[in-house]
């Protein structure tokens, strides 16, 4: 079992249609030998902003529960899965490359392996005034759905990014606080942005990490959040948590699909377990 999540601005047909063909692939490796056939939930993560960042928020919605806890209970309730951690795996791409490190590391009692592609939103970085002005000159619900509606990530992303990690109830109409206004730095809400990085993270989590049977991170070489994550690279083995880490030749989005059927998809087939007794004591931790 797979939990699969997408990247900012896309939805549950991500890796079935525009970035991937994942069900031509899992037909393609199912007559591999020793491949274990797989099933893979694709959540949608839309919202308002084009993206939720997989992150609880007051105002927009506890997206990180719902991954972790309702979509579980819900595919475990509906499907013949093996109800139990060492068969379920979390990845995601992009910003749900972010959404599977940050989920993962704080429910390893959920899922027991890891894959991260080309995450974004892994440091916490300083903002700046005049990239914030787009988001900031948006004042109304109408004027945040028309710059939803626009291509790119626009101001949306950095509206999204408030919506998740500094929600605010008492600042209608998009209740939410930016951590520029007027064009001046808010040291507070900067601070909050910073906490849901998760190379801020990580040090509070390495149990949780220590916790997972395999973790792989991956990314292009001309992807431009390489940086970032040869960081996470770089703290995960100097916390010594076991993960394979590697780069190759390709950007953020044009070899996602190829790396789905090649690397990940055997991935959990060789790390998840799939054992014929479930209530064995084996399988029950």
């Amino acid at each position: 079992m797979i939990y699969l999540l997408h990247g900012y601005g896309g939805r549950d047909n991500a890796f079935t249609d525009r970035l991937a063909k994942l069900p031509e692939s899992a037909d393609r490796l199912a007559a591999a030998q020793g491949f274990s056939e797989l099933i893979v939930v694709m959540p949608n993560a839309f919202s308002l902003h084009k993206g939720s960042m997989y992150s609880d928020s007051v105002t927009t919605g506890n997206w990180e529960n719902f991954v972790a806890q309702d979509l579980v209970a819900y595919i475990d309730g509906h499907y013949r899965t093996i109800a139990v951690r060492i068969s379920r795996g979390l990845a995601g791409h992009s910003m749900g490359g972010y959404g599977a490190i940050r989920i993962g590391m704080k429910r390893p009692e959920v899922f027991s392996s890891l894959y991260v592609m080309s995450a974004c939103c892994l440091a916490a970085n300083a903002p700046r005034p005049e990239a914030m002005a787009p988001a900031e000159a948006i004042k109304t619900r109408e004027q945040a759905e028309e710059a939803a509606r626009a291509p790119g990530f626009g101001p949306s992303v950095n509206l999204a990014s408030a919506a998740a990690w500094s929600p605010n109830p008492n600042n209608p109409p998009l209740y939410l606080d930016l951590p520029v206004k007027d064009g001046k730095v808010r040291p507070d809400i900067v601070a909050k942005w910073a906490a849901n990085a998760p190379l801020t993270m990580i040090e509070r989590y390495v149990p949780g990490l220590n916790a997972f049977y395999a973790i792989a991170v991956d990314i292009g070489t001309k992807d431009n959040l390489i940086t970032s994550n040869r960081q996470l690279d770089q703290a995960l083995t100097r916390l010594k948590i076991p993960h394979s880490y590697e780069e190759y030749d390709g950007d953020h989005t044009n070899r996602v699909g190829e790396r789905i059927e090649r690397n990940l998809l055997p991935f959990f087939s060789k790390s998840l377990a799939s054992p014929a007794n479930p209530t064995s004591p084996a399988v029950q931790h």
